[in-house]
Parts: structure tokens; C-alpha cells; sequence
């Protein structure tokens, strides 16, 4: 008995250190490391401290994953890192430098953000699906329920026929496709003077009124959780919209909300505030042409313009610099129509230093494709580190015109100091959203009083 296991035990170890199985498993390990140089991967990333080490840790986390694989590690690039021009983060303009560098030894690039969890191994197995040598659009695909203002009612009689990739889930482009883009983008530059929902803008221009690829579904890029039930069949997950820092949430007192308001909507737009989020907020004003004690307000001196705001905004941001405790460091400014959770905005302050000059919100771009700059819209609501105000009211950029557009010019202003926008999509300047949360608000208002 004895001898006969001994000469299964040799028989099992001689399989497993067979020459062909050690043959096979190198010609797979070849095979993934040549899969892997022909895959750029690009992370949307941005300059502010914050979020460069989210994604410098993803960055790390990629070339973990891929060290086992083969010698040959991929290129992994942020977007940030290369930013030459205002509109990198807009990604098209990147397609010329993308196609010079990378369009005759690579297969795909792959985009994704700073909370993508990527499975490397699943990654290339799925891109493998695919000839590369035709023009793919992959991505996790959204579209429409009905037609949008902030898609230009693109669509309107079916909306839902026309898909966009959820850039949560990573998103990919062959190399020919990129190549086609670039070429294109030569003898036709971007033409839109505003990048409003960018996902939606690009599979636009990719799909070309018909002459390009719509986006082809890939269901193995997911934006559930790590701990999801489909997470083995994924490519990719998401981590988390809000991120989970090792700080608490900002205090209360670090926060200081300013409203911006008028005399004509003094009666029916700030009792909503009242009602609903004013009772988070530690330090509130709200800022009208005209004093009402009963609310109160404070008169700015500025008369109230039908659009614009800009002199108003001003006028708000020299006030905090010169009125508020030194100690706060964190300025919101919100018109008298948004609904915000001061809680949620105060998770979120924790990630940030505001020693940096944050300027925060919602990133809409302006002309970015010739030489524009982006801002943040005001409709969402404006946030400010106190050193960034610092930095804007020292210098000498100001309104052209008391009522130019506040979020614009803001923009510009940032933009000619060198600071940059920081983008979160926690933050919507959306009607509908606003008339749907109002609704909900009250709902909730009406069953607690029962």
C-alpha cells in the first residue's frame, strides 16, 4: 500500500511539473502581457490634492494586479498629468495626442474615474471579444426615459434608442475609432461653445449623426459595489459616490451657507428653505436687494438683475472674506431654488483641505475647444475653501457688468490664476430634480406631522 501511494503521489508531481503545462502557462502569461501593453489605460482624473492620491492609488492598484501577469507593464495615464489645455478633462481634445502616441502598437483605450475598481484579468478577457481592427464604443450603456433640456431634447420623439456610456463603469475606444476621431477633429474642430453633460456630448460626436458606432453594451462593466451579488461576473465596480474619508465630517460652524435671493421670492421660494434643509445649517444669511426682518435678509446694496447675478456674487464673497469668523473655513453659495444636504456636504468638506484653494461644484466648460476655460454653474451651488476667495479677491479680476453670468466669470477669473475647477457629481443643476426632491421633501414633511 505504502508503495503504491508513493507512486501516485510521484505520478500527481510529475503532471504538475510537466514541460507541456509549464509550456501552456508561459504561453499565457505571453499572451496577457502582450494583451496588456495594447491596452492604455486612462483615469479622469484631477490636480486637486484630494482626488490626484484617489487616483494615483488606483493607478497602483492597476499596475498591482497586472505585475503577475507579465514583464510588460501597461501605460497608465491621468488625465490631470497631461493636462496641456483647459479642455483635457473634456477628453476629445486628447484624441490627436492619444492617436500619435499610441496608434499603431495599441489596441484599446480604456477610460475610467478615480472610484473604478478594475478586475485586469476580467478586463482583457471581455476586450478580447472584440476585433480590434473595426471601431468599438463599449461602455456601461445609459439613455433617456424622455427627452432632457440638458441634452438639448436630442431625441425627443425616442429617446431611449440613443445610449451613452455611464463613465462610472470605464468606458472603451479601439484604436481605429481613436484614429478616425483624431483625423477628424483635424479638419473639423469642436464646434459646441458649452460641455454641459459631457458623457452624453461625446457619444454624440462619436456617433456622428449615423457615420460612427453607437455604443455596444458591455454588461461585465457594473457600477454596483465590491460586496454586490453580480460582483464575479464584473470587470469593473464602483466604490462609492460619497467618499469615505478617514476624517470626520466637518463640524457645523465650518461651514458658512449663503443664499442669494430677491424681494419677489422672498414669500414662496424661502419658506421651502425654511422647511426643509435651513435647520442643518450653523451659519446662514440669505442675500436680497431688499431687508425683510422677518426672514431676515441683508440688503446688499446690489439692485436685483433678471439674469447675471454677478455683482451680487461679488458683493457676497467680499462679505464673507471681511464679516464671517476667520475660523470658517468653507464658503457655500446657493440660489434661494436649491435643495442641498448640508450633512452630505459636510462628509464630503472632511476629503478636502481647505488650505488649497477649492473651488467646487458641478464643471460645465466654456469654448473649451478654443482656448475656453470651465466653471462651476451656479444653479448647483458654489463652494469655496477661504483661501481660494483669498486668492480671488486679491486679485483683480472682477464683474464686466453687474448682471454678467456669476458662474462664468468666476470661472475665468479661477482660471486666469491657475486654479483649478474641482468637480463632484454630487452636485446637479437640474429642474426636474429640483421639482421631483421638492415633492419628496414635502411628502415626507406631510407623514411625519401625522
Amino acid at each position: 500500500m505504502i508503495a503504491e501511494c508513493t507512486i501516485s503521489v510521484l505520478s500527481v508531481c510529475f503532471f504538475c511539473f510537466s514541460p507541456s503545462r509549464s509550456l501552456e502557462k508561459r504561453g499565457t502569461v505571453s499572451k496577457r502581457s502582450k494583451e496588456l501593453k495594447e491596452v492604455i489605460f486612462v483615469i479622469q482624473s484631477q490636480s486637486n490634492s484630494f482626488h490626484s492620491k484617489r487616483a494615483e492609488d488606483l493607478k497602483r492598484d492597476i499596475l498591482k494586479q497586472t505585475a503577475d501577469l507579465g514583464k510588460e507593464l501597461p501605460t497608465v495615464l491621468l488625465i490631470h498629468q497631461m493636462d496641456r489645455h483647459e479642455g483635457a478633462w473634456t477628453i476629445l481634445p486628447l484624441m490627436k495626442d492619444f492617436s500619435v502616441a499610441y496608434g499603431r502598437n495599441s489596441s484599446w483605450i480604456f477610460f475610467c474615474e478615480e472610484d473604478t475598481r478594475i478586475q485586469v484579468v476580467k478586463l482583457l478577457e471581455i476586450l478580447r471579444r472584440f476585433d480590434t481592427s473595426k471601431e468599438w464604443f463599449l461602455g456601461k450603456a445609459l439613455h433617456d426615459e424622455e427627452s432632457t433640456i440638458i441634452h438639448h431634447y436630442a431625441f425627443a420623439e425616442n429617446p431611449t434608442v440613443f445610449k451613452f456610456p455611464d463613465f462610472a463603469a470605464g468606458w472603451a475606444l479601439s484604436i481605429p475609432l481613436v484614429n478616425k476621431l483624431a483625423t477628424k477633429l483635424k479638419s473639423e474642430p469642436l464646434k459646441s461653445d458649452f460641455t454641459i453633460d459631457l458623457k452624453h456630448e461625446i457619444a454624440l460626436y462619436i456617433w456622428q449623426k449615423g457615420d460612427g458606432p453607437h455604443l455596444t453594451p458591455v454588461p461585465e462593466f457594473c457600477t454596483g459595489d465590491e460586496s454586490s451579488d453580480r460582483v464575479d461576473q464584473c470587470a469593473t465596480t464602483f466604490s462609492n459616490f460619497i467618499p469615505l474619508c478617514v476624517r470626520r465630517a466637518s463640524k457645523k460652524e465650518d461651514v458658512f451657507v449663503a443664499v442669494k435671493t430677491c424681494r419677489k421670492f422672498h414669500g414662496d421660494r424661502i419658506p421651502v428653505v425654511k422647511q426643509t434643509w435651513e435647520r442643518e445649517a450653523a451659519l446662514i444669511e440669505y442675500y436680497s436687494d431688499y431687508r425683510d426682518i422677518s426672514i431676515p435678509t441683508v440688503d446688499l446694496g446690489v439692485p436685483n438683475t433678471e439674469r447675471g447675478h454677478c455683482g451680487k456674487t461679488f458683493a457676497i464673497l467680499e462679505r464673507y472674506l471681511n464679516h464671517s469668523s476667520p475660523r470658517t473655513p468653507w464658503l457655500v453659495i446657493v440660489d434661494d431654488d436649491t435643495l442641498i444636504s448640508i450633512f452630505r456636504l459636510r462628509k464630503l468638506l472632511s476629503c478636502y483641505d481647505p488650505n488649497e484653494p477649492v473651488f467646487l461644484g458641478e464643471r460645465y466648460g466654456y469654448g473649451l475647444g478654443t482656448g475656453g476655460y470651465s466653471y462651476i454653474t451656479g444653479g448647483g451651488g458654489m463652494v469655496f475653501s477661504r483661501t481660494a476667495v483669498q486668492r480671488l479677491l486679491a486679485s483683480k479680476c472682477r464683474c464686466y457688468s453687474m448682471d454678467a453670468p456669476d458662474d462664468m466669470v468666476l470661472g475665468m477669473c479661477f482660471s486666469g490664476l491657475g486654479i483649478p475647477i474641482t468637480h463632484s457629481p454630487l452636485f446637479h443643476q437640474v429642474r426636474e430634480l429640483f421639482l421631483l426632491v421638492l415633492k419628496i421633501y414635502f411628502v415626507l414633511l406631510i407623514v411625519c406631522t401625522k
